[in-house]
């Protein structure tokens, strides 16, 4: 009983290949249009692409041309080719203002350039486009129901840029190349002034410029101990008296004031 319901399911299986094989090559359009449909309704993606790929030339300016060309797009999407999706999806919402697949398409190809996004470590240009992308969308539908997580995405890409500027900024400190880490750190907080980073960055600006200080000529000492100081009193006036930094930020004051009493 066994192997002959394995033999009905071998046959059933070779049917529906032979029969897909059959429209693929063949030159019924309509047939591509509902088979390619069919299998996109079952998940069947793959399968539905190479159809569609085919029958989308074919149906451009006709009235099923966007129906197809939603599909075709979230086709892509669905097998996580996020290039062609938000490629795909951006052409279509152009093509089809008034479509009522347009905010899904939107929004999509939108979520496509989030998928994009590398992480923090590398280049960030493709999280530029999603933030750009996903700015647009909200913009767009104010009242969208995606709207919450819509947010949620931006919040988590501005994150992602804030701290790769952090690290790099950082790395230079490391380095021990303190002039370009504290302009690094400076272009920071211009771009990022609400960030969740700040305090580090206060405190390594500071460190910084000590550093700089007492690793100078004699000439240059006093002025950049004097710079180190207004850095310390940018740290306190934000961080007066609870902070991850702030034993560190004290002792390195109390170091710069003992220092500058030299110069009295």
């Amino acid at each position: 009983m066994k192997r002959l319901l394995y033999l009905l399911v071998c046959v059933l299986f070779l049917g529906s290949c032979s029969e897909y094989q059959k429209v693929l090559r063949g030159e019924d359009l309509a047939a591509k249009y509902k088979a390619a449909e069919n299998l996109y309704k079952e998940g069947k993606y793959k399968k539905a692409l190479k159809l569609f790929e085919q029958i989308v030339p074919q149906y451009r300016g006709k009235p099923q041309a966007e129906r197809i060309m939603f599909y075709y797009a979230d086709t892509y999407y669905q097998l996580e080719d996020y290039y062609l999706a938000g490629y795909q999806f951006e052409r279509f919402a152009k093509s089809y203002p008034k479509s009522q697949k347009r905010e899904e398409a939107y929004y999509k190809g939108a979520k496509s350039y989030y998928d994009l996004s590398p992480r923090y470590s590398l280049d960030q240009e493709d999280t530029d486009k999603a933030l750009e992308k996903l700015q647009a969308y909200i913009n767009a539908y104010p009242e969208s129901e995606n709207l919450k997580e819509a947010n949620k995405l931006v919040a988590e890409l501005r994150d992602k840029k804030e701290r790769k500027a952090y690290e790099v900024a950082k790395q230079y400190h490391h380095r021990e190349n303190y002039k370009v880490a504290i302009s690094a750190f400076d272009n920071f907080l211009i771009d990022h002034p609400g960030s969740p980073y700040r305090e580090k960055v206060l405190y390594y600006k500071l460190e910084s410029e000590y550093l700089l200080a007492i690793g100078s000529y004699e000439v240059l000492v006093k002025e950049r101990l004097e710079t180190a100081q207004g850095y310390y009193n940018s740290y306190k006036k934000y961080y007066k008296t609870e902070g991850e930094y702030l034993e560190k930020a004290e002792e390195l004051g109390e170091d710069i004031k003992t220092r500058l009493e030299q110069y009295k």
